[in-house]
Formats: C-alpha cells, structure tokens, sequence
C-alpha cells in the first residue's frame, strides 16, 4: 500500500487516540482511588514480589508497558512511589508485555476483535456518564479510556503501512557482518519501538520481516533485543521536565533493559541456540530454516530475555537505584535553593485527588525547610566564631525566603486544583491544606525574626547565663518533637492523625513557656539579670511558644477542626 500524508494522519490519529485514552483511563482511576491512592500503591509494592506482579498484571491491562512505565514515572515524581519500590513495578511491566506476546503468537494479532472488545465498554459507560455522583462519573472515565486505549490499538494495527521488499531491503545488505550486525540492528530495533511506540506491533513488523525473508532469525533476535531498549525511551523523554525522582525512574528502566541486553549479546549465539532448541521440542521446527515457526522463536526470545533480566536484577535493585541516582545526581545544596519538586507534574494530566498528594507532599517539605531552620537558630545560640555566625543567619534569611515562595507557589497551585473541584470533601481539604501552608509560611517567619534578636543580642554584646541558654535549648528541643509530631500527620490519612501526641507537644511547649516567665519575673524583680538580656531572652522563648501555636495549627487543619 501506498503511505501518503492520509496514512500519515490517520496513523498519528491513532497514537493521539492512545494517549488521550491513557490520559482519560489514569484519571479516572485515580478519581476512583482517591484518597485511598497512597495505601493502595503501598500495599501493591510492599516487597518485590507484589511490585513484580502489579507491573505484570497492569501492563495485561493496559496493553502498554511503556505507558506503565511512563506512569510509574509520574508516581515516583509526585512522591507516591519511592525509586526502590518502582523498579520491580518496571521489571513485571517487562515480563507483562512478554505474555501478552505469546497470546498474540498463540492466537494471533488479527484475532483479537479490538472494537470489539471497546465498544461493550463504552457501552457500560454511557449510563455512567449520565450520573451526577462524582465517583460514578470517574468510573465511566476509567471505562472509556481503556474502550480508547482497545480502540486505539485496533487502528495502529490497521494503519501501520505492512512492510514491503521494496522498501525494507536495504536491511538484508547489513546482515552477515558478525557482532557489528547485530549491533546495527540493536540500533534499528530500538528506533523501531520508539517510533510505532509499542513493543508488540514492533514484534508484529519483526515477524513480517522475517516471514517474508528480507531478513533471519538472527537479524530477527537482535531488532527484538533492540525493541526492548526502544520501549523506554518514551518515559524517559516524559521525565525530562519531571524532578531528579522522575528521572532516577526513567533512568533505571533504561539501566534494566540496557543490562539486559549487554549479556544477551555477550551470549548472543549460545541464546539463540537455547531458543531454537525450545521451539524445535515445542514446535517442530527450526527457526534457522523453517520461517513458519520464527514467530514462536523470537516470542519465547522475548519472554526468556525479560524473565531472565528481571529474575537477576531482582536480587540488585539497590545496585540499580544508586546506578540510576548516580546518572542524576541531586543539585549542590539543594535546600539552599527553591524549586518545587512534587506538583505541577508535566508528563500526566493529574486528578484533584492526585493533586492534593502531590501538594501535601511539597508541604510536608516545607516543614522539614521549617525544622532545619530550628537547627540553624540552635546552632546561632550556641556559636561564638563571628564568620560561622554569620554564614548562619544568611542560611536563615535564605530558607525565610524559600519558605514564602515555596508556600506562594502551593497556594497557586490548589487555588488552580480548587477550580476543578466539585466535591465538598476534597473542597475542605483545600482548604486545609492551604491553611497548613501558611502556618508553616508563619513559622518560619518566627524563626527567621529569631534569628535577627540573637544578631542583635551579639551587636549590643548581652550574654546569656548558662542556666538561660540551657532553658531556651530545652524550649527547642520540645520544638523538635512537636516537629517530628507533625511531620508524621503530613503524611498520615485523616483518620491515624496523631491529634493527641500532638496536643501533648503544645503543652509541654506551654506548661515550659509558663514556667521560664515565671522564673524572668522574679529575676528582673531581684535585679539577678539584666533588663535588656531579659528583654531578648523573654522575646526568644516567647517566639518558640508561637512556632508550637502554628504546630498544632497544623495538626487541627489535617484533622478538620481548624
């Protein structure tokens, strides 16, 4: 067939058909997860058996591992999958697509109805569509973009010109040269899958290739492998406006098939003689010589090469995660310098659900930015050299201004998820959030003006007595705590927030407050102390009392009871 600019089209229709349908199905799934998001993706990679089988069973599903894999990578930017956790989620997303490949060698690609299968589902959806329950509607999403994602599969098949000896002759001219060959062909197989964007219709192009004698089994193995390293180039490219997590996640899947297939070259012929031994026994012929069964050969190439790879890099997924963070490493002194890290993820189009994830999570950063200053305003109290106490309160000037953008940028950032919000429950925790996001803006506004009455302490030479500075030191120890407190309800669900442990925190912090007035008073009433040390010291622990306020603050707002 001729393949001219409507072929064209209507090809690229058919990928923008498959993105928009992957976009539609992840968010309505995610709608459908809701809040429940976190504990469900813990719980499905909670060791590396059950992260396996969750990529096995949702590439199944979805019939696109690099889909997986590009979400996947948008978990891990959004802070709701850790690297270690993500990568046997990306090796059962590998062995997913390899099962999905005997299917398609066992009963052919021609023989799954496609349409089908797509149209009883969106037939399932359209009474969905017309209910006003929010969650009713974010099932019938869910179910049209996997109808889209069917729909979408069954047009790439029919509008991916077939190859022809014409024009794909110029491929049996590269055979015959040894390792560079099969080299070469890596190369083409890996342009290959990233082109048409799935490993199985490349697999589909491999087999016809074969089939019609432009090329070998051997020639046939090395695009396969080459299919293989061209599947991760798409999450790749989604991470390159992602954060360093984003891409650790992208850079491992690359790693896994890049290992993958560095031995399997090394052991290139030996392999294929494995395969051509098993599909001789299974069935009844030689791939060398017989093309009627090459189809068979290069799938179980490709199920023996990603059970393999994925049974051995199992046991070095903390190898794979330091190669991975190596080949990206953090920013020098990332604290001291502000960028958002979890939300406004460009590679998905995200729930409000999703969104408050991602946002929570930049707050609970924020509250670390907030805790490390406490360390910097201890370390002030108790530093004497002039240099080290000047390079601490420029730190504390740095973070003040970090935490004012960082909680400008989440409040724009909710405002803009509020828009698409129709639900009161996810409407309150807007709200929530975005005071919990001020009050952390507030405390360290209070450490930073902290920081400037112990700077003018030391310009009007006041010293403290050991008895004072062990007393403010003891004030920002139970600080500390009531930090740790908080820290941990940031990243529970509404219903395990510590509301007691931190009500606890607050009253030491108040019953210590009480207690250091009292003991000022009667000193100044004596003449003990010196008024204008009084004044600083008095200013200092009342400063802490306010920093454990906006503490509990926070702690009332993830309850609901701000």
């Amino acid at each position: 067939m001729d393949f001219g600019v409507v072929q064209f089209l209507m090809l690229a229709g058919s990928l923008g058909l498959l993105v928009f349908g992957m976009k539609l199905m992840s968010e309505g799934l995610q709608q459908v997860a809701g809040s429940r998001m976190r504990r469900v993706l813990n719980a499905m990679t909670a060791d590396r058996l059950r992260g396996v089988f969750t990529g096995i069973t949702t590439t199944i599903v979805v019939q696109y591992s690099s889909v997986v894999s590009v979400m996947v990578v948008s978990f891990v930017n959004s802070g709701l999958l850790t690297l270690r956790k993500a990568v046997p989620v990306l090796i059962g997303a590998n062995i997913g697509t390899t099962l999905k490949l005997l299917l398609f060698a066992a009963v052919g690609f021609s023989a799954l109805e496609l349409p089908s299968i797509a149209l009883p589902l969106l037939g399932l959806a359209l009474p969905l569509l017309l209910m006003r329950d929010p969650k009713v509607k974010a099932v019938s999403n869910m179910l049209v973009g996997t109808a889209l994602l069917f729909l979408a599969l069954g047009l790439l098949k029919d509008n991916i010109p077939p190859p022809s000896a014409e024009a794909l002759g110029f491929l049996g001219s590269l055979q015959g040269m040894g390792i560079a060959s099969d080299l070469v062909f890596v190369g083409i197989g890996a342009l290959l899958a990233f082109t048409i964007q799935s490993s199985s219709v490349a697999l589909m192009l491999t087999l016809a290739l074969c089939e019609a004698g432009t090329i070998g089994y051997v020639t046939g193995a090395a695009l396969v492998l080459g299919e293989n390293i061209g599947t991760t180039f798409t999450a790749n490219i989604a991470a390159l406006a992602g954060n360093a997590w984003a891409k650790r996640a992208a850079r491992a899947h690359l790693l896994i098939k890049v290992f993958g297939v560095a031995w399997a070259l090394v052991l290139f012929r030996p392999f294929l003689a494995g395969i051509a031994g098993v599909t001789e026994r299974l069935n009844g012929g030689d791939p060398y010589n017989d093309a009627s069964v090459l189809k068979w050969a290069l799938t179980y190439l490709h199920f023996a090469f990603n059970v393999i790879n994925g049974a051995i890099l199992l046991q070095f997924i903390p190898w794979v995660e330091k190669a991975a963070t190596r080949m990206v490493p953090a920013r020098n002194a990332p604290d001291e310098e502000f960028r958002l890290e979890y939300i406004e993820d460009p590679m998905m189009s995200v729930a409000p659900e999703l969104s408050l994830m991602e946002a929570r999570m930049e707050i609970f950063k924020l509250g670390k930015l907030c805790q490390r200053m406490l360390g910097m305003v201890r370390d002030l109290l108790l530093e004497t050299d002039t240099n080290r106490r000047a390079v601490l309160l420029q730190r504390i000037a740095k973070y003040e201004t970090i935490t004012d953008r960082l909680e400008l940028e989440v409040g724009r950032f909710l405002t803009r998820t509020g828009t698409d919000v129709r639900d009161r429950d996810n409407s309150a925790r807007i709200r929530a959030l975005l005071s919990v996001a001020k009050d952390l803006e507030n405390v360290g506004d209070v450490l930073f003006q902290m920081s400037k009455t112990l700077e003018r302490k030391t310009d009007e030479r006041l010293w403290f007595a050991p008895e004072q500075r062990q007393d403010l030191l003891d004030m920002i120890a139970l600080l500390d705590t009531a930090f740790e407190v908080m820290g941990r309800n940031l990243q529970a669900d509404e219903e395990l927030i510590a509301r007691d442990e931190a009500i606890l925190a607050e009253h030491n912090i108040n019953r210590q407050r009480n207690m250091l007035r009292r003991v000022q008073l009667k000193n100044i009433e004596s003449g003990d102390h010196n008024i204008r040390t009084g004044m600083v010291y008095t200013d200092l622990f009342n400063s802490c009392e306010k920093v454990g306020d906006h503490l509990m603050n926070v702690t009332e707002a993830l309850s609901g009871r701000s």
